[in-house]
């Protein structure tokens, strides 16, 4: 048999990597039926509470009213409907930018600006804990390929010196599985040293960083000189779906020409277009919601301290608790599904070998009693999971 898949499972299994998802069976938000047990869920990225909020439903459908359910075509052909423009036009705006491009998805969006603006010849530099999409659009662009050590402006500066042809250097804003912020201050002084661009994926900093809910650019006041390439996505903070590239006209005319993952795909639904503006000026409007998110991560990090929990340096609604084993991480994730808390079990490939963990996410949408309810589910989950250690 030439490939042999019940090996690779098998495999996968016994080195507590095998994944499953969860059925979701009731809209997102704090309270959720998984599986048909009824939980309070602390893993989704809906970090300002709007993926069921009622005004971005009524937006949705409105859309559908006026609009119909699907994009048709690509964006070049006949998909670029209204709403779509407007939502550009508004992102634009948000960001400071003079354009921007709407897409799909993040992970189309990293393709797009990394495979378009880079090729044989040129230089990639990653850092080494960026999103899959920003690896895998690194390598497929064609261009030499080098990740620096996370967040580390001097490994960059020891690669840029080496670099080839333009160069591009590539950083996620908030790195999806620690939490912490990049530097950007030091790697945009670096980049500009050594006339690099630098591209940002803002993915989890839109909406709850920033005095605007601009993201980690605008939290260091940043310019479309020191940040030229700016992704952010739709379907974590802004509730909805799809991403976008924000910059220059010159920039977002390169990708309409030359970014095969925007020229080849149907554009996204018209009414997801209406929910998304809806959801931007609900996320731009109702400051209150970051406010609130602050506190939550505050009173997280104090009572998760307070339980001797290993936590790493975060400031962001992504609260990692670092386990360790891969193993360890997963009977931590079920000792609270048994107390009706769920938060998920990231193990390798996505995080490196040894630091297997639970991602806790916090929401606008929780409130403090819950926040005090996981801590408590997480004080007796550590409590057994240790037990078991002793006695194995």
């Amino acid at each position: 048999m030439p490939f042999d898949l019940t090996s690779r499972l098998a495999e996968r299994r016994a080195a507590d990597l095998y994944r499953q998802r969860p059925l979701l069976q009731t809209p997102q938000g704090p309270e959720v039926v998984v599986d048909g047990q009824p939980l309070l869920a602390f893993c989704s990225n809906d970090y300002l509470g709007l993926a069921n909020h009622p005004e971005v439903r009524a937006a949705f459908n409105v859309g559908i009213e006026r609009w119909g359910v699907g994009g048709g075509a690509s964006h070049l052909v006949i998909g670029h409907s209204a709403p779509h423009h407007e939502l550009e036009e508004a992102l634009a705006a948000f960001t400071g930018r003079p354009r921007a491009l709407l897409f799909s998805t993040g992970y189309m969006a990293n393709l797009a600006a990394v495979t378009a603006l880079v090729g044989q010849g040129d230089t990639v530099l990653e850092d080494r804990l960026n999103h899959a999409s920003l690896l895998d659009a690194g390598l497929l662009s064609g261009a030499r390929f080098s990740r620096y050590l996370h967040n580390d402006a001097n490994s960059l500066a020891s690669r840029l010196a080496k670099a080839q042809g333009n160069t591009l250097v590539v950083t996620d804003g908030v790195f999806s599985m620690d939490g912490d912020c990049a530097d950007l201050p030091a790697l945009c002084a670096t980049a500009k040293q050594h006339g690099a661009w630098l591209m940002v994926d803002d993915a989890h900093g839109f909406g709850p960083l920033g005095a605007h809910g601009g993201g980690v650019v605008e939290h260091y006041q940043l310019s479309i000189e020191d940040v030229p390439v700016l992704v952010g996505t739709l379907g974590k903070a802004f509730g909805t779906a799809g991403a976008f590239v924000a910059g220059s006209d010159e920039l977002i005319e390169t990708l309409i020409q030359f970014a095969r993952p925007y020229i080849y795909t149907t554009s996204q639904p018209p009414a997801v277009a209406c929910a998304s503006l809806k959801s931007l000026q609900l996320l731009q409007g109702e400051t209150w919601r970051r406010e609130h998110l602050q506190a939550l991560i505050k009173q997280f990090r104090h009572g998760a301290e307070q339980l001797g929990l290993t936590l790493m340096p975060s400031d962001t609604p992504i609260q990692p608790i670092v386990v360790g084993e891969s193993g360890h991480a997963l009977r931590l994730a079920a000792h609270l599904r048994e107390q009706g808390v769920l938060v998920g079990a990231i193990r390798p490939p996505t995080v490196p070998a040894g630091s297997a963990r639970l991602r806790v996410t916090l929401s606008a949408a929780h409130s403090s009693a819950q926040v005090d309810r996981l801590l408590s589910a997480l004080d007796i989950a550590w409590r057994a999971l240790r037990q078991e250690c002793e006695h194995a």
